[in-house]
């Protein structure tokens, strides 16, 4: 069949301080783009048009308006951080554009120019914690980058710890890329919390893991099994290098390498993916190319057009028409020797970014079906 070629956008950063979770997140697409370039049942061709913002969040808006102004491509795939990714709102509403955002988010936001591909707090943040304060407590350290990431899952974790009869204890922030964590160590180590949610990013929670693996060298009581460390955004594609500081670690999202039990995702190509990052990404392209297959001048169409009347062609696609959120499973694994095990599973969970359904419910304890390590 003659295949039209449709030009999309890349916006990743190669370097900068969430470096590594952006090369996920771009390799993932470019996998994607080489799988629907060869699947001879669809009749498109994707020719990705890469811009770099180097870790730069000024460069996010002027490079997606370029990418939409002079390439001809409508939708771009990309960004890391929620602050780089409201940066370039306003560049896709002024050009008619849509954004395929693939990375762990705080909720809180539906535009009628993203689509959001990885998963919102009702399927991370919540069957995490309501695998973990059963277990350990509700008494809690919160620890953030100083951005939306970090002030809305902090806020977010406020009302579910008040919720189950917990404190928090301390909460501190720093700035995207700074290694300073001696006063959040200090004050772990003088409040002794039940467990510590980290949402540093990059260098930042690097560097705290380490910190906080020698805390824990110095008193047994702040090991893995007495006082966690909870994360919404460490994935294998931060395990490298951190070697026996991320031992322990309790992370949830929709996908860890080698699961195949309750919540995996299906239809992966063959050896899966190397990180939630990576299969969000190539699960957007994928879906953008379905979307575009087999109707002619949909690459001409603006995001609610692509999507169809009331959003029904996205929906076929796993699109909410409401919010442009995709259902995912609520998968919470623990870092043993050097990988991640799954150790709890929520098979699919419908997405809710404003949480508008109730956070808790009485038998969340329940919908979690645990896997045996």
């Amino acid at each position: 069949m003659a295949r039209r070629v449709i030009t999309i956008g890349l916006l990743f950063s190669g370097s900068g301080a969430y470096a590594r979770i952006s090369r996920a997140g771009r390799a993932g697409a470019l996998r994607a783009v080489a799988a629907v370039n060869a699947d001879p049942t669809l009749d498109v061709t994707l020719v990705p048009v890469a811009r770099d913002p180097q870790g730069n969040v000024d460069l996010y808006g002027p490079l997606c308006t370029e990418v939409l102004r002079t390439t001809g491509a409508r939708h771009v795939i990309g960004t890391t951080t929620s602050w780089s990714r409201k940066e370039v709102i306003p560049a896709l509403e002024r050009a008619g554009g849509a954004l395929w955002y693939p990375c762990p988010y705080e909720g809180y936001e539906a535009s009628d120019h993203v689509v959001y591909t990885h998963a919102c707090p009702n399927q991370h943040l919540i069957p995490l914690f309501d695998w973990v304060l059963p277990r350990f407590g509700a008494r809690a350290c919160l620890v953030g980058s100083n951005y939306i990431w970090g002030w809305e899952m902090s806020r977010i974790a406020h009302d579910l710890i008040a919720d189950a009869g917990g404190a928090v204890l301390s909460e501190r922030y720093l700035a995207i890329g700074d290694t300073d964590v001696d006063r959040l160590i200090d004050e772990i180590a003088a409040t002794r919390p039940d467990f510590v949610l980290n949402s540093l990013v990059g260098p930042s929670s690097y560097r705290f893991l380490e910190e906080m693996a020698r805390l824990a060298a110095r008193d047994p009581g702040f090991a893995p099994d007495r006082c966690p460390i909870l994360s919404c955004n460490l994935t294998e594609c931060e395990l490298e290098g951190l070697g026996a500081a991320a031992e322990g670690v309790i992370s949830a999202g929709p996908y860890f390498a080698g699961h195949s039990g309750p919540g995996a995702w299906g239809d992966q190509p063959p050896g899966g993916f190397a990180s939630s990052i990576e299969g969000a990404a190539f699960r957007a392209v994928r879906a953008l190319a379905r979307l575009l297959a087999h109707r002619p001048g949909a690459e001409a169409l603006d995001l609610a057009g692509l999507l169809g009347p009331d959003g029904a062609q996205g929906a076929a696609h796993g699109i909410d028409p409401a919010h442009h959120h995709m259902a995912q499973p609520g998968l919470v694994a623990q870092v043993r020797g050097g990988r991640f095990e799954v150790i709890a599973a929520t098979p699919a969970i419908a997405p809710d970014p404003y949480l508008a359904r109730a956070r808790r419910r009485p038998d969340a304890r329940a919908r979690l079906s645990l896997v045996r390590p």
